[in-house]
């Protein structure tokens, strides 16, 4: 089967854990769309960045192979991780965010700048439900549903170690929950609806349960104007920390 085949994503179950998972992960090029955009960006990229050598492939999980709180955000931007190489580094989302990670000991330092700064996440990992940067940061339904089977095995991977999902934005929430239950969780119906600081606990197939928490995405729109400010952030890793058993 060649990389670029639509149905290349389906080789994520049969990743053996996350190094494997990561290597079969950066391979695919199953979206010609995001493909696309992901690469001229990186031919083209802002005169800040001018001169850098872009990673323009899909972006895997960082973090806590052991995690306890696991972060499901919406996809790469376009000269951030699509420029680094890891979730959240090099824009201004990931600025708010690992200053809050930093601030609530969650982070070894509040500013992400490339791959190889010594960034130390402990008890969380960052996931996406896609993990290609988007045209205008908007997939479509059809390129969330193609790579949704990286999320899921990544959540498999993880196993029962995790006890909370932050999801970032109504479209993290969503792909939460669709993934849960694609895998057999027995997620509640009606579905739940995004809300910052909503909970709501869902039973693992095995025993135990997990609480998913929603926080409103630290994109520039949001806390530029306010919507998300360093404090609500802060208000809802705290409560993750709590639900997760971290001190």
């Amino acid at each position: 089967m060649r990389p670029d085949a639509p149905d290349y994503p389906t080789r994520a179950a049969t990743a053996p854990d996350l190094l494997g998972l990561e290597t079969l992960l950066v391979e695919c090029r199953a979206c010609p769309r995001l493909v696309a955009w992901r690469e001229a960006a990186a031919a083209a990229p802002r005169a800040a960045f001018r001169g850098q050598t872009y990673w323009a492939r899909p972006v895997p999980g960082f973090g806590d192979p052991g995690a306890r709180i696991v972060i499901v955000g919406l996809a790469p931007a376009a000269d951030g991780a699509n420029r680094t190489g890891r979730m959240f580094t090099g824009d201004r989302s990931g600025d708010f965010l690992f200053a809050a990670l930093h601030r609530v000991d969650l982070a070894s330092q509040e500013t992400a700048t490339s791959a190889d700064d010594g960034m130390v996440l402990t008890g969380v990992r960052m996931v996406a439900p896609v993990r290609c940067a988007p045209p205008a940061n908007k997939p479509t339904a059809q390129e969330r549903q193609r790579c949704g089977p990286w999320l899921a095995r990544e959540l498999e991977l993880l196993g029962s170690r995790f006890a909370v999902i932050l999801a970032l934005g109504a479209i993290g929430w969503d792909a939460a929950l669709r993934t849960l239950g694609e895998q057999g969780w027995p997620v509640p119906r009606p579905r739940p609806r995004f809300a910052h600081a909503a909970e709501v606990t869902v039973d693992r197939p095995d025993g135990g349960s997990v609480t998913l928490l929603g926080c409103f995405h630290p994109s520039p729109h949001n806390t530029f104007t306010g919507r998300l400010t360093p404090q609500m952030l802060d208000d809802v890793l705290g409560r993750a920390k709590h639900l997760a058993g971290l001190r």
